[in-house]
This record gives C-alpha cells, sequence and structure tokens, in this order.
C-alpha cells in the first residue's frame, strides 16, 4: 500500500537514510521485517524502547486497512471495544510513565485533548508496562484526563503490530470515523502536526 509523509511535517535526512524507517509501515510483509529490526535495535543497545524520530505518516481513505480491532479493558475497569470508536475520530497513544518521550509529550496530549473533546474526539492511552498507581500518578502529575488501557501482558500492542513496532513507544495513532487508521507518529507527536492530522480525519466526514 503507498504512503505518503504528511504535508504538516518532513521527515529528518536520517530517518530517509535509514532503511529500516523509510516508508514505514506500508501495510505489507515489509512492515513485519521493519518491526523486527527496530525489535532488534531496542535488545542490542540494552534500551527497553525505541526512540522514535516524531516520523509522520497519513494513508489515504481509500488505502486504508479493515478498522482496529481489539477489545481491553481501561483501569477504570471499563471496556472498550470497536464499537468504541465508531462514528467519532479518536487518537491512541502507545505510553508508559518511565518512558521519556512520553513525559515530554504528555502535557501537549493533555491539552490537544481537552482542546478536541467538545467536537467528539476520543483519547485513549495504551499502558505498556504500568500497575495502575504508576499510571495514575503519572496522569495527575500531567493531568492528563483521558482514560488508558492496561496492556502489560502486550494483547493490544500485538494486535496492532501493522501499526506500532515493537517497543516502540510513544507511539500515536489517529483513527477515522470508521474507526481505521488515518495516520501515525513513531515518537514524540509534534502538537502542530497532531492537530493538524486529528483535522484532516475530522474533514472527512
Amino acid at each position: 500500500m503507498t504512503t505518503t509523509a504528511t504535508r504538516h511535517s518532513r521527515l529528518r535526512p536520517s530517518v530517509l537514510a535509514a532503511a529500516a524507517l523509510a516508508g514505514i509501515f506500508a501495510l505489507t510483509s515489509c512492515g513485519t521485517d521493519q518491526n523486527d529490526e527496530l525489535a532488534e535495535r531496542a535488545a542490542n543497545d540494552g534500551s527497553n524502547y525505541v526512540a522514535g524520530d516524531g516520523s509522520v505518516q497519513e494513508f489515504a481513505p481509500e488505502e486504508r486497512g479493515e478498522p482496529v480491532e481489539f477489545e481491553s479493558t481501561l483501569f477504570d475497569g471499563t471496556t472498550i471495544s470497536p464499537e468504541t470508536w465508531q462514528g467519532d475520530v479518536t487518537v491512541i497513544n502507545f505510553w508508559y510513565a518511565a518512558c521519556a518521550p512520553c513525559r515530554v509529550e504528555a502535557p501537549d496530549l493533555a491539552e490537544i485533548h481537552s482542546e478536541y473533546e467538545d467536537d467528539g474526539v476520543q483519547f485513549f492511552g495504551v499502558n505498556t508496562r504500568d500497575t495502575q498507581p504508576t499510571a495514575e500518578a503519572f496522569e495527575r502529575r500531567f493531568e492528563i484526563e483521558y482514560p488508558s488501557v492496561e496492556d502489560r501482558g502486550g494483547e493490544v500492542m500485538f494486535s496492532m503490530t501493522d501499526y506500532v513496532p515493537p517497543s516502540a513507544v510513544p507511539t500515536t495513532l489517529v483513527l477515522d470515523q470508521e474507526g481505521r487508521v488515518s495516520a501515525r507518529i513513531i515518537g514524540i507527536a509534534e502538537p502542530g502536526t497532531l492537530r493538524a492530522l486529528i483535522d484532516t480525519a475530522q474533514s472527512e466526514a
């Protein structure tokens, strides 16, 4: 599937030069190869996550895959499923508390959620490592009001491997109103870029 870099963000030269990240996730078998390479990088450098570079991909409506399908439980016990995000633009952010880039982007995500909440845009976090007390302490510190899924078992991340490289946290997805991935950011979500991606998804109604 052909993908195009968003008009709102330029990929840095290092991204263009890196075969593992060039044309990230074309939603073909090459996505699996790239996931393996990113996972290997994380293991080889001793880190627990792959620090993304903020690279952005948009998927044209006719090029998007099937709606995202996973069912999971928020820290408050609420179950979410594909029906949860049908009909609304939804932002899904993969994070955990000790992830330094996650801490950098957290205030911006909180602010953007507040800006778009009245427009019906939903935000969900997917916490890949933390217990509930740790996650909630992070949310209080950064005044994050949207809920997160507890995914220490990796079920959600495993179901999203076409879009989220193993251990590449943070990663942020924007879903269109049909629940399909319309855009993806690997690494820190630049606020202006994320707003533009949300606006594009909203404009498709």
